[in-house]
């Protein structure tokens, strides 16, 4: 009885491939640098390799595999099962499913990354038991899923839930790699938070200034968060911040979605309460009373496990549908 499924966490920097049993537990996983010219036939080398090495170190073989589900960093064409872009990757119109499943002989479902993540948090992470869902993932740029009534919601063509491309900031935004300026990953993600943080680390001082010497006059997103942890006070205001205008945006989403739960993941979400206070205080601020108190706002539970829970959750969710 085919008793796993196969998850792919395609990345820009890394690719990570798991088997996840039918309670949505991990059991094998494995982590490659993804190839370097990112080319999409050296990609699909990388997962042959990566599968049967999986499947080598562990007890099972295809024959136990229900299915392949891949969490897929762009937009994709649902009709046709292809991928239509990954800007990070250099890919455009792909027959990725496809040609999969001709390898494999196995179901393979392909969905954003975002969504998949959302998806994985519904089954076995912070959103279980719930049925309408807003899941945010702060990382190098902020991707987001919706679920409504226990299924994600794709929109017109698939582009639903790009929660990061949220015009925040009219006037004097920074500029996105989407093309506008002032989007909510100009101001709230891993990438923004660094940013701010450069703009301020000479007028800084104590653990800051030393901690930006020590890494050659540079800084990361998780340097600032554990500096905020240990006290900073200046990397305490930039998480801060960015948790404002995350609960202002968010409070704004809900007006139209009014979700039950909103999950929130990636990196920054260590922070803690130094992110979800002012968040959530800006949210109760500029959501209605209505709206608000039938929202909670949790961190997620799957942390780096998302990417290949949710991409399994693609293949468990259909075959319960099927069953």
């Amino acid at each position: 009885m085919k008793s796993v499924i196969m998850g792919i966490d395609l990345g820009g920097t890394s690719i990570k491939l798991g088997l996840v049993n039918i309670s949505g537990q991990i059991v094998q996983s494995l982590e490659w640098p993804t190839p370097k010219n990112k080319s999409y036939h050296e990609v699909i080398a990388a997962f042959e390799r990566m599968s049967e090495q999986l499947l080598r170190e562990s007890s099972y073989s295809w024959r136990d595999i229900l299915g392949v589900g891949i969490g897929i960093p762009g937009f994709l064409d649902f009709s046709t099962g292809s991928v239509f872009e990954v800007v990070n990757l250099g890919w455009h119109q792909v027959p990725l499913k496809e040609e999969l499943e001709r390898i494999w002989d196995v179901p393979v479902l392909l969905e954003n990354d975002a969504n998949a993540a959302a998806l994985g948090e519904m089954w076995t992470g912070a959103g279980k038991g719930a049925s309408h869902i807003i899941c945010l993932t702060i990382g190098t740029g902020i991707g987001g899923g919706v679920i409504i009534n226990g299924d994600i919601y794709h929109g017109a063509n698939g582009s639903a839930g790009e929660i990061g491309h949220i015009t925040v900031k009219e006037q004097g935004g920074r500029p996105c790699n989407c093309g506008k300026k002032g989007c909510l990953e100009t101001e709230a993600s891993a990438t923004a938070i660094v940013l701010k943080t450069l703009e301020q680390v000479k007028g800084a001082s104590g653990l800051l200034k030393e901690e930006y010497a020590k890494q050659g006059n540079s800084i990361t997103a998780k340097s600032v968060v554990e500096l905020a942890k240990l006290g900073d006070p200046t990397c305490q205001t930039i998480i801060a911040d960015a948790g404002t205008v995350l609960g202002k945006a968010l409070a704004n989403m809900c007006y139209l979605l009014n979700p039950e739960l909103i999950v929130i993941g990636g990196g920054i979400s260590y922070a803690g309460e130094i992110l979800f206070k002012p968040l959530t205080e800006s949210f109760r601020n500029f959501a209605l009373p209505r709206v608000r108190e039938n929202t909670s706002i949790v961190q997620a539970k799957l942390g780096n496990q998302a990417g290949i829970v949710g991409a399994a959750s693609l293949i468990h969710h259909y075959d319960l549908l099927e069953s």
